[in-house]
């Protein structure tokens, strides 16, 4: 080992390297960090953010909706529950519908798989589901369909088809060529490389994102109903019109649950296939 004059050892010159001062990285981060607090002072008041005072001065208010909300009331549990395995229902059919068409699209969007012909117009129609809320779609088709769950879980499902189709392309788009260029060795069809070269890579991620997705779902579900698209939602609406806090509260408490077990079970079940 080498020493300095000063009979300290000497540092390699990686060492060296890696302990001298960065100063482009430093600037381009107090770059970027002075960019987003230029966009956060230009959004400050028409975002309205000056009212946060508010929560203070009507502390008054706050207070009435804090001891409401502290004592659920949970005489109409029954009603509760069945109204929340109705959004569950909801968020697995969305689900499910945006799977089964979600992979052919994911394998459009991908450019490794598709021509670019077809890639760019087939996401730019996957940008457009993803683009609008669930809630637009749920306007859109309570208008269509009328009230009910079949609003929730068509709103569910054009959204989320856009959604999984960017996720599970981008999953293809990363896999290893090397399994599909040896299946195409065979002389296998098109079909066949996705089939035994490309599904069997991606598989494990997409039953992850699924369940990702369910859960999200789940909680999307919830806030539907308020448009009349069934679900929990509109039962929570009406009792938070109505004044009625408690009742609002046992409503919270309700979702929170079921959410919670949910992404417990989803938990393990992606341990289990990831």
């Amino acid at each position: 080992m080498t020493t300095s004059q000063t009979g300290e050892p000497a540092l390699s010159p990686e060492i060296q390297a890696q302990l001298r001062p960065r100063w482009g990285v430093f600037i381009s981060y107090s770059a970027t960090a002075l960019v987003v607090a230029a966009f956060l002072s230009i959004a400050y008041y028409p975002a309205e953010v000056q009212n946060w005072t508010l929560l203070f001065t009507d502390a008054a208010n706050m207070a009435t909706f804090i001891a409401d909300f502290l004592e659920p009331n949970f005489e109409d549990w029954r009603i509760f529950l069945d109204k929340m395995i109705e959004t569950i229902y909801i968020a697995l059919w969305g689900t499910f519908l945006s799977i089964i068409f979600g992979v052919p699209f994911a394998l459009l969007c991908s450019s490794n798989i598709a021509p670019w012909w077809v890639v760019q117009p087939v996401r730019r129609l996957m940008d457009a589901a993803r683009a609008i809320n669930e809630i637009v779609f749920a306007i859109l088709f309570v208008a269509a369909v009328g009230l009910g769950p079949f609003a929730g879980v068509m709103a569910i499902f054009i959204h989320n088809l856009g959604i999984i189709s960017k996720l599970f392309s981008e999953a293809v788009e990363a896999i290893d060529p090397r399994p599909v260029e040896g299946v195409r060795s065979t002389g296998a069809s098109r079909v066949q490389e996705i089939i035994y070269g490309v599904i069997p890579q991606v598989l494990p991620l997409w039953s992850s994102l699924t369940l990702y997705r369910f859960e999200t779902n789940v909680r999307s579900a919830t806030v539907l109903g308020i448009v009349g698209a069934g679900g929990i939602g509109f039962t929570f609406y009406e009792s938070f019109r109505a004044f009625q806090y408690d009742r609002a509260g046992a409503i919270i408490v309700v979702v929170v649950v079921a959410v919670m077990v949910i992404d417990i079970v989803s938990a393990r079940l992606r341990k289990f296939l990831v």
